[in-house]
């Protein structure tokens, strides 16, 4: 229902925001374009798709997605991409659509994201394709899983012959439609906001490989080089060494900060800084009777604790006596119960349950945003969002990624991606005062969206209202709270529009100076500006 349902059929381009876009049912792309303030030109074809629609039983509704001002990917819906050069859009004089690729690609899919971008001196272009597919393995579930096929297409130049061709097809798989899934300029990398996670499915070759590595790594995990004891007063190493080593194979070096154990002439079994000074002098090693190496290293300082024996050594395994667990069990005594919350009543309870609305409840799966790199197909970030719900996204700078807006307590906070910078990868732009409250209590909207310069955010339903919600401005006369008694300096409006058909709402955009809503019959053109 998310994917597919709730799909919005107007496409704006953001390129050219006076520009907005349908596919009709004969498969004709319209376009429409604003002359003036509240003036349409008449529905003009700028394509039309090859295939007739009519004949395939399985189909979705054909999508759009403009890659750069002058490129576009279009999808007819029965699983074939198109990949189009349309030169300047907007201008009927040098606007012409080529398509310059055309394949299909397996089972119908729509258009999540797309991006044009130059590298190496390559022209490519990244597509995001989304499915929704059965799943015959999963018979707990829903009995479908969701793939986001990540394609990219390339200029290849073969003896003098310009033209272009899949150069990569990456797929991911999950269980929930993402919310947001858009691919960075650079197309290096992926973000992906969803309820369940996702991840890349890849050939058997790599899978192999990968559980070669698991088993690897649950081996070395099983196998500790060494165990390590410790008192107040020293600390205890034990190594298992081969049967065939001798007293005079074994060379042990101390020092008052560092440690090292070589056997023969191999490179050193253990290697580093110790956590804390020993007293080296008094350090001392024997062989037991099973063939092992036992360390005494003596503590310099008494009494503290270490958490680690060789600082970033991760081979060895600490062995704690009962009597060092009785110890720590019962210094944490006091922060335990017998009993589950056996006062919930008492003092101050953290919140009161009967002050929250049916809005503010916890959903059950929190949703994650994940970041994937594309030549390692690793996640390289993952942020649990918790209770911030995904409202929306909107494109603020066409050149950047799509920014999305959560919900944080009652507002609404837009936050950019910024890929280019891995330290502050999502920087927050601008905050919907209470758009977050407004919005939970419209148990009938569709589709949600806010000006490229958050001037307002708006919302529409099924049928016929939309509602507007301005940010607060300065007043040019003077009022008074009289309650407070104090002056207000800004003022927040909210505005409702209700359109002069019945018919069902389909597409929904919006740009800083006005709002576009189609129907099944109507395209309905609000003008939004600071002075109504």
């Amino acid at each position: 229902m998310r994917a597919f349902g709730m799909y919005n059929y107007l496409h704006l381009d953001s390129w050219y925001q006076d520009n907005v876009y349908y596919v009709d049912q004969f498969g004709r792309v319209m376009n429409l374009s604003v002359t003036l303030d509240t003036a349409l030109q008449k529905p003009r074809e700028v394509f039309r798709l090859p295939t007739d629609l009519t004949a395939c039983d399985n189909r979705l509704c054909a999508s759009i997605h403009f890659s750069s001002s002058t490129w576009v990917t279009l999808s007819d819906g029965t699983g074939r991409l198109f990949l189009i050069k349309s030169g300047k859009r907007g201008n009927s004089a040098s606007e012409k659509w080529e398509i310059v690729f055309n394949e299909e690609l397996g089972s119908p899919f729509i258009i999540a994201h797309s991006v044009s971008f130059v590298k190496s001196d390559m022209h490519s272009v990244a597509v995001l394709l989304l499915r929704v597919e059965k799943d015959e393995l999963d018979t707990k579930g829903s009995g479908f899983h969701i793939t986001l096929e990540w394609v990219t297409i390339a200029e290849i130049s073969k003896e003098g012959d310009h033209r272009y061709e899949i150069f990569k097809r990456r797929v991911l798989q999950g269980k929930s439609v993402p919310h947001y899934a858009a691919i960075e300029p650079s197309g290096d990398g992926l973000m992906i906001v969803s309820y369940k996670p996702f991840k890349f499915i890849q050939d058997e070759d790599n899978n192999l490989e990968e559980e070669n590595d698991d088993a690897k790594a649950t081996n070395e995990k099983k196998d500790p080089l060494y165990y390590w004891q410790q008192t107040e007063d020293d600390v205890t190493v034990t190594v298992h060494i081969p049967q065939d080593i001798t007293k005079d194979d074994i060379k042990v070096c101390f020092s008052p900060d560092n440690i090292r154990v070589t056997l023969k002439d191999q490179p050193p079994l253990m290697e580093g800084k110790l956590y804390s000074s020993v007293d080296h002098e008094s350090c001392t090693w024997i062989i037991r009777e099973n063939k092992s190496l036992e360390i005494s290293l003596i503590k310099k300082n008494e009494g503290p604790r270490w958490p680690e024996l060789i600082i970033g050594d991760t081979r060895g395994e600490f062995i704690m006596d009962s009597s060092q667990c009785s110890e720590i069990a019962e210094s944490l005594m006091h922060l335990t119960s017998e009993v589950m919350n056996p006062n919930p009543e008492k003092e101050n309870p953290p919140c009161n349950a009967q002050e929250l609305e049916e809005c503010d409840a916890f959903l059950e799966d929190s949703a994650s945003l994940c970041r994937f790199d594309g030549d390692t197909l690793k996640v390289t970030h993952v942020i649990n969002l918790g209770s911030n719900q995904y409202l929306f996204s909107v494109v603020v700078d066409p050149k950047e990624m799509p920014c999305f807006c959560l919900r944080h307590d009652v507002d609404a906070l837009l936050w950019q991606p910024h890929s280019d910078q891995p330290e502050n990868m999502w920087e927050h732009i601008a905050t919907f005062n209470a758009l977050g409250y407004v919005q939970a209590s419209k148990q009938d909207k569709k589709f949600m969206a806010c000006a490229p310069d958050y001037s307002y955010a708006a919302l529409c339903e099924c049928l016929r209202r939309v509602f507007i919600y301005r940010q607060p401005t300065p007043l040019s006369t003077v009022l008074y709270n009289r309650k407070e008694g104090r002056q207000v300096g800004q003022v927040a409006k909210q505005l409702v529009t209700t359109l002069e058909a019945s018919d069902p709402i389909l597409g929904f955009q919006a740009t800083s100076e006005r709002l576009f809503v189609l129907t099944t019959k109507t395209l309905f053109l609000i003008k939004v500006n600071s002075g109504n």
